[in-house]
């Protein structure tokens, strides 16, 4: 019984942190996108790279 409590608590515990952390690898594939854009040719605003690169990265998925 106490083993079933405990793999039930970890689980849980488990779903939690994967949740929290779920669109931290995006936002940094983001941020290096954004990094990254400042070497092309036409200069865009912060606005208007996050908005390219969220788009690149969505169509990726």
């Amino acid at each position: 019984m106490k083993k079933n409590i405990l793999l039930i608590f970890f689980l849980i515990i488990g779903i939690i942190i994967i949740y929290n952390f779920r669109g931290h690898n995006q936002n940094k594939a983001i941020e290096a996108c954004i990094a990254g854009s400042k070497k092309l040719d036409t200069p865009m605003t912060v606005e208007e790279t996050k908005e390219f690169c969220k788009q690149k990265i969505q169509n990726k998925q």
